[in-house]
């Protein structure tokens, strides 16, 4: 067992801030929770412009086959979203592989993508309808 010289021991541990502590597990997070995430972001934010295009035809007037289905429309999106986040993680995210070179997934990634993928595409949707939406009047 190694000792550790004497000055080392004499200075205490200086305590992080929350917002510290929060900003380095933002800056460290681990691979899979960031694909998942970047998976459903992406396919989050290319459905919330096709939705807004849909919206913006909808406002100025522009004949659209089928009316106004803006309800079946966030149907669809919110769909889309859990499912492809789901499935595009599934791929993306293998288990861990131990020792070997083979790839194994299971239900916990397509998980994972589920659960990465609810709050996204909320956000998405609330920004896309709140924000983004209002600017082109």
């Amino acid at each position: 067992m190694t000792r550790m010289p004497p000055e080392s021991r004499a200075q205490p541990v200086r305590q992080r801030s929350w917002a510290e502590i929060r900003w380095r597990q933002f800056r460290n997070a681990p691979r899979p929770i960031v694909r998942a995430v970047m998976a459903s972001l992406t396919v989050a934010v290319t459905l919330a412009i096709a939705y807004l295009i849909y919206d913006l035809a909808l406002a100025r007037g522009v004949a659209v086959p089928g009316g106004d289905l803006r309800l079946l429309a966030l149907t669809v999106y919110v769909v889309l979203v859990l499912g492809i986040g789901s499935l595009v993680t599934y791929l993306i995210v293998p288990q861990p592989k131990g020792s070997g070179t083979t790839v194994h997934r299971s239900g916990w990634s397509a998980a994972l993508g589920f659960f990465a993928a609810v709050p996204i595409a909320y956000l998405v949707m609330v920004v896309t309808v709140q924000i983004v939406r209002p600017l082109f009047g």
